[in-house]
């Protein structure tokens, strides 16, 4: 069979079944689009707590100690497997960095050194903040260790509702893009149906069901084509041009690894599969129920 024939034949199955074509198309156009916005935004919403997940800070202020104790501390918290960097500051480098945040009103404070030196622990992206949690509560335990601060509870909170939306966008997109296969599923069904004589024909004359279903696959194929190009390009325009003029904090949202191709690319790819897997699945199923003797 060739291609030409095979794609020829796809196309005038699109016109034999307009109405249904439309409707698998426009859906699986809308499908895309909301899959695309989705995509992008949990994108930007992952390289947020990803941001957030690089900046855990952990500071531990110490008690006034001398430089033999000051030193151990110090190999002590460097040795923690979790502890990526480590930078101390002594009261003078703590009152000046009071100075300078809070101005001319915070110097004559400042001047009294009340600020107690502290080390401030730079901890891996890796951590699980559980495990961060336990490291918080073991330092507060060290000889010459005051106080611990740990934002613990802005991570935890930030982890909460990143997962929360994931699995709600998942559900989300899992249930769109099963609507979707089951309209295409309905479209080659419908055309299926409408070129029942001739399947029966083609049977009878020794046509193989793989040789009568390439040209539904094609279809299906080209109604993704169709659908995820047309997503793509409004998907565009609505993040470059239309977001950013109404809503300019959108204008901000980065395209997923730098590229707006990577996610375009993305769109049209899972369309064509859309549309694939959902003519396939029908042809397989009607072409071998459709029986010569009927």
């Amino acid at each position: 069979m060739s291609l030409g024939y095979v794609i020829k034949e796809g196309i005038a199955g699109l016109k034999r079944a307009r109405l249904a074509s439309f409707t698998s198309t426009f859906s699986l156009f809308v499908a895309v689009l909301l899959l695309g916005i989705l995509g992008r935004v949990a994108y930007n919403a992952y390289e947020v707590a990803q941001s957030l997940q690089k900046s855990i800070d952990v500071e531990v202020f110490l008690e006034d100690l001398d430089q033999r104790t000051t030193d151990e501390l110090r190999s002590r918290l460097a040795d923690q497997e979790m502890v990526q960097d480590l930078t101390y500051i002594s009261k003078d480098s703590a009152a000046a960095i009071f100075k300078e945040e809070f101005g001319s009103g915070g110097s004559s404070l400042a001047e009294l050194k009340f600020l107690p030196a502290s080390f401030k622990l730079k901890i891996s992206p890796d951590a699980d903040i559980q495990r961060v949690d336990s490291l918080v509560t073991a330092i507060g335990e060290y000889r010459g260790v005051d106080e611990v601060e740990f934002n613990q509870q802005l991570l935890d909170l930030m982890q909460t509702r990143f997962r929360t939306v994931a699995i709600a966008g998942s559900g989300i997109g899992i249930l769109i893009l099963l609507v979707s296969l089951i309209l295409v599923f309905n479209t080659i069904r419908l055309t299926i149906y409408a070129k029942r004589g001739l399947i029966k024909a083609m049977k009878l004359v020794g046509a193989t069901n793989s040789f009568i279903r390439r040209p539904f696959v094609v279809e299906g194929i080209l109604q993704g084509l169709a659908a995820g190009t047309l997503a793509t390009a409004l998907t565009f325009v609505i993040f470059q041009y239309v977001l950013p003029e109404y809503i300019p904090q959108f204008g901000i949202l980065s395209w997923p690894f730098g590229r707006w191709y990577y996610l375009s690319g993305a769109m049209i790819l899972l369309a064509i599969m859309m549309g694939y897997w959902g003519s396939q699945w029908a042809a397989r199923k009607f072409i071998r129920e459709t029986s010569i003797s009927e």
